[in-house]
């Protein structure tokens, strides 16, 4: 699948609530220990650390191209390509949205371990929780995060962590500036970049082999 204008236009639009709703003139003080706040921001990175092809995806919660890739690609790129050791694999927030805000920030406040199952739950599952036409989707995103263990007042307390939100999002804003992305997923094998849903798994092993 390729980015539509439709989906583009829907990252930078997103992004304006959020943007107004954490303020423009001062940082917002988070309400968590900087030394947790450090550590929900540091890399997500899993896969042999040795290995010489680090390949890179920047997705959103709310994003169906990347919940294609996640349900439909990523499960034998995991297998094949990650689990035996040939790359090593980094996920990148990169939402504008409240919504997957939210979902960014209770995936980076579990333990390490629990976050690849958590990102494959949400993914998923996405129209039940993200799209339903019925219900609240953050309250629908409470309930499936209480099955990944985080209890009602963990949720709130970090769904209204502003200066936790302000983070995630400044971080988004600066991958922007710094790789041009518009929309996602977007991937980069190395220094190579790939900016749409590779769609198959044979596509993506051809984009690790020519950055080896």
């Amino acid at each position: 699948m390729t980015h539509s204008p439709a989906l583009t236009r829907r990252f930078l639009l997103g992004a304006a609530p959020a943007a107004t709703l954490l303020g423009t003139t001062a940082r917002a003080q988070s309400t968590t220990a900087p030394n947790v706040l450090a550590q929900r921001m540091s890399p997500r990175i899993i896969g042999n650390p040795n290995a010489k092809i680090l390949v890179q995806e920047w997705f959103s919660f709310t994003c169906t191209h990347c919940a294609h890739f996640a349900t439909e690609e990523f499960p034998e790129i995991k297998a094949k390509l990650i689990d035996t050791g040939k790359i090593r694999y980094q996920f990148h927030d990169f939402t504008g949205d409240q919504v997957g805000l939210t979902a960014a920030m209770i995936a980076r406040a579990l333990p390490e371990e629990r976050y690849v199952p958590f990102l494959e739950a949400l993914f998923s599952s996405q129209m039940q929780w993200a799209f339903s036409r019925d219900g609240d989707p953050i309250d629908r995103l409470k309930q499936i995060s209480a099955l990944a263990g985080i209890s009602s007042s963990e949720f709130d307390a970090i769904h209204n962590d502003m200066g936790y939100m302000q983070a995630v999002f400044e971080q988004v804003k600066k991958d922007a500036d710094t790789y041009n992305i518009s929309g996602t997923p977007y991937f980069r094998f190395n220094n190579t970049a790939y900016s749409q849903d590779p769609e198959t798994y044979d596509k993506f092993a051809d984009l690790v082999a020519k950055a080896s």
